[in-house]
Parts: structure tokens; C-alpha cells; sequence
């Protein structure tokens, strides 16, 4: 049967898959994981911090976006079992909880939270049909990260002797990812509102 209209807007990948059955929530919760982890394999370390620049956030919005808030947090959790698990999906081509539990572990177990998010606003705003709505939508998706991920990496390495403050926190998990962050809102801002110019031309 196809998906009920509960909300006021269906996601792009509800759209191309009307007909829902638990066949094509797994396949979709995999696909999304699996975006996530090929993304993710695009990590650039950073010398003076623990938390790399990576294209994993870029995939954890666009799942989110792409499947909803719900198939989008499942997809993100799932990503998350396949990493603790040892599988090598997390940055640079990682896994493990060791990786789960250490110093990016709060970005890490943000990640189903902000692809929730940003698939409520799209099912209840419609946010990703223009480019300013979905630029907006990515950009709250990233406060939540960075909501959950600073305070985390803050604790940890507190735990491990260096303590730091406000300035040298945001220096560390903030300030050099801001331009990163932005270029891929930009890019989210192109990919989606295209793809449903072109779903609506066929």
C-alpha cells in the first residue's frame, strides 16, 4: 500500500517509493547507512584536535532529509551499530566503540538526532523543496551536532588531563569546521531542491 499522507510533506525517497512495506524501510535504512559510511571515508585529520573535517555530516543530513525523521534517525542508528560493531564506516575508514566512546563520540551519537531533525522539518515544512529552506535545515541539523558534540569532547578530554576552556574548546570542535559545514549546506541546498525540479519533470 502506498504511504499514508499524515504529514503535510512526503520525503524525496517516500516519493520515489510510495508502496511501503518493511522490504523498503530495511533497503532504505541500509542505503542510508551506507551513504553515511562512503561519505564518512572523506576525513581530512586536523593536527590540533581529535575531531577530523569528514563528509560524514554532509550524508547524515541528506538521509535525514531524503528519508524522514524516522527512517532517517534508524538509518543513522543503524550506521552507528555497523561502526560499534568494528565495522570500518566511521572517518577515514575506523569502526569500533572504542571509537563510539572517545573524544568524537558526542558528534558520533548525535548523528540519528540531527537526521531526525532535519527530517521533521522537511515532513512538517517542506524545507528541502528550495534552496534557502534546505540551507536552513542543514544548518539546524549542525547546531544539533555541535549541540551534543562540543560539551562531549569537552568531558573527554577533561577525563584525560587537558582541561580546556571556552576559546580553546570552540578553536578545537567549532570554528575550523564552520567553512566546511557551509559548503556542504551549500551543496544539500543544490542536490535536494534539484532532484524534486527533476522528479516533478518526469
Amino acid at each position: 500500500m502506498k504511504e499514508t499522507q499524515s504529514l503535510p510533506y512526503v520525503p524525496l525517497a517516500k516519493t520515489l517509493w510510495p508502496a511501503r512495506s518493511l522490504g523498503r524501510d530495511l533497503g532504505l535504512i541500509l542505503l542510508g547507512s551506507l551513504l553515511v559510511a562512503l561519505l564518512a571515508q572523506i576525513a581530512i585529520p586536523l593536527p590540533f584536535t581529535p575531531v577530523p573535517i569528514t563528509g560524514q555530516t554532509l550524508g547524515v543530513l541528506l538521509v535525514g532529509a531524503a528519508l524522514g525523521s524516522r527512517l532517517g534517525f534508524l538509518a543513522l542508528l543503524a550506521y552507528l551499530l555497523e561502526g560499534a560493531m568494528g565495522l570500518p564506516v566511521f572517518a577515514g575508514g575506523t569502526g569500533g566503540l572504542a571509537k563510539v566512546l572517545g573524544p568524537t563520540g558526542g558528534f558520533l551519537l548525535a548523528f540519528p538526532l540531527a537526521a531526525g531533525l532535519v527530517g521533521l522539518l522537511v515532513e512538517r515544512l517542506g524545507l528541502d523543496r528550495g534552496p534557502l529552506g534546505t540551507l536552513l535545515a542543514m544548518l539546524l541539523g549542525n547546531a544539533l551536532l555541535y549541540l551534543l558534540g562540543l560539551p562531549w569532547l569537552w568531558a573527554w578530554l577533561a577525563g584525560a588531563g587537558q582541561a580546556l576552556d571556552l576559546g580553546r574548546l570552540l578553536a578545537m570542535g567549532l570554528f575550523p569546521f564552520i567553512p566546511g559545514d557551509l559548503v556542504k549546506a551549500a551543496l544539500a541546498a543544490v542536490l535536494l531542491p534539484s532532484a524534486w525540479r527533476f522528479l516533478g519533470k518526469r
